[in-house]
């Protein structure tokens, strides 16, 4: 069985994030989807907010698990069982840390592989980071993330529960 994981904060969960997911499930037998704690992140949403939402996404992904993790991406590659990673390229500018990554990785452990895959068209812009700004700034993000996604968001934005 050919396994690869997807390691991300997903924070939160993108259509590109979700696009990558699809086309990964085509190509592999499993796809597991790590959802990491960076140490260094101030996150919007929490772990298990993330895990929650991203079960929610991919339940129509019969041949999609959710692995919540903490530490090296090796280790949880390790845990999984999995192949190898599956990282996203948006722009060169990604190109750049994400060589440095999977070098690191292979470094850490000789096994690891990379695969990169890139985004379609529509989603070549979108990431987490400018969804959390349009939302906080009160701008509609519906179109960027999943449905799922922009109910929670938009709840805790009501809630007051986003800084």
């Amino acid at each position: 069985m050919k396994k690869i994981l997807y390691p991300g904060s997903f924070d939160p969960l993108t259509n590109g994030h979700l696009d990558l997911i699809e086309r990964a499930s085509k190509l592999f037998d499993e796809v597991i989807v790590g959802v990491a704690i960076n140490r260094d992140k101030n996150y919007f949403l929490t772990q298990d907010e993330k895990v929650t939402v991203i079960q929610k996404c991919c339940s129509y992904l019969q041949n999609v698990k959710i692995l919540p993790f903490n530490g090296l991406i090796v280790s949880a590659l390790n845990d999984s069982k999995a192949q190898a990673i599956l990282r996203g390229l948006r722009a060169f500018s990604d190109f750049e840390y994400e060589l440095q990554l999977a070098l690191m990785n292979r470094s850490l452990d000789e096994k690891c592989e990379t695969i990169f895959m890139m985004p379609t068209p529509k989603n070549s812009f979108v990431s987490s980071s400018i969804v959390k700004e349009a939302a906080l700034l009160g701008a509609d993000f519906s179109q960027y993330v999943p449905a799922p996604v922009f109910k929670l968001i938009t709840q805790k934005l009501r809630d007051n529960k986003l800084k």
